[in-house]
């Protein structure tokens, strides 16, 4: 291989498409265009005179050339991201992009208020949000900041408990007028409930009460958090959702009041290199303020 001609995007490409299995997948995961990550392959091959792929109707296929060059690939791109972090990590200048991720629910329902508040506090920011239930890998720099429900177990991200989020069970009360209001957990089996489909988060939940629930029971089962609270706040049947969030709908009405669903904790991470970032110390301190500051478990809702 001529090192002098090596560029090394060709080795996030080539990371992409293994990972993706195709050139369609890797562009979605990249933003990279398909002729763009397809013509880094050939110039992969061509630096390296391997062939690294076979190209088929179902994708991108590595070869054994492909799979005996990943690990020095992953090498070579953990040291790139480590070298990205440590720049960021000397910034001074409260300027630039920050990328923040958290929960569908989060993004839509709580963030956005606080992320205009901080815009218009630190005007020379930009803000990107990324609202995803998937866990974004801080340490590859998908985020630079995230909230999460569930505290991180990494050693390289530090994290802070900020406020937890109150829950309950909500029927919207033109619903309830039809259908009656239950009196116990054994009465919503002759309601329509909402639930998730392939997540579990409301059966366990159950479970820690004590209670048997399981998804055959649901009359509507999405896992979009979004799709899944529209359906409540349309009057759909009876579904489960944070106080804060049902406080804003005044025509939802809360069931089994006494019910104790157990609060969400919400946690802010980042990378621990990226606290020595002005930037990012900025708005990781300006998040955990506001986060902190909200109603999100005394509301009576």
């Amino acid at each position: 291989m001529d090192m002098r001609h090596f560029d090394w995007n060709l080795i996030k490409s080539f990371l992409a498409v293994l990972d993706a299995g195709s050139l369609s997948g890797a562009a979605l995961s990249t933003g990279i265009s398909q002729p763009t990550l397809g013509r880094h392959i050939d110039e992969l091959e061509t630096l390296t005179g391997l062939v690294l792929f076979e190209r088929g109707r179902s994708g991108m296929t590595p070869t054994q050339n492909a799979l005996a060059l990943l690990e020095e690939a992953r090498s070579m791109q953990a040291g790139a991201d480590a070298l990205a972090m440590t720049v960021a990590g000397r910034e001074t200048a409260v300027a630039g992009t920050i990328r923040i991720t958290a929960s569908e629910i989060v993004s839509n329902y709580v963030l956005p208020e606080v992320l205009i508040a901080l815009q218009e506090a630190e005007p020379a920011l930009e803000i990107e949000l990324v609202a995803s239930n998937s866990v974004q890998n801080l340490l590859a720099r998908d985020a630079d900041i995230a909230v999460r429900m569930v505290r991180p177990v990494q050693n390289d991200l530090i994290a802070r408990k900020v406020n937890e989020m109150a829950m309950g069970a909500y029927a919207r009360r033109d619903y309830l007028d039809r259908h009656g209001t239950p009196d116990t957990v054994a009465d919503m089996a002759s309601h329509r409930l909402i639930g998730y489909d392939r997540n579990d988060l409301i059966e366990r939940g159950m479970a820690r009460l004590g209670l048997t629930f399981d998804r055959s029971q649901f009359r509507f089962r999405v896992d979009n958090q979004i799709v899944n609270w529209e359906l409540v706040k349309a009057g759909a049947g009876i579904g489960f959702g944070p106080r804060f969030v049902a406080a804003k709908s005044p025509d939802l009405v809360r069931v089994l009041p006494w019910l104790d669903i157990e609060p969400l904790p919400y946690w802010l991470c980042s990378h621990r290199e990226l606290k020595h970032s002005a930037r990012v110390r900025r708005v990781y301190d300006f998040l955990a303020q506001r986060l902190a500051a909200l109603p999100l478990s005394g509301v009576t809702a």
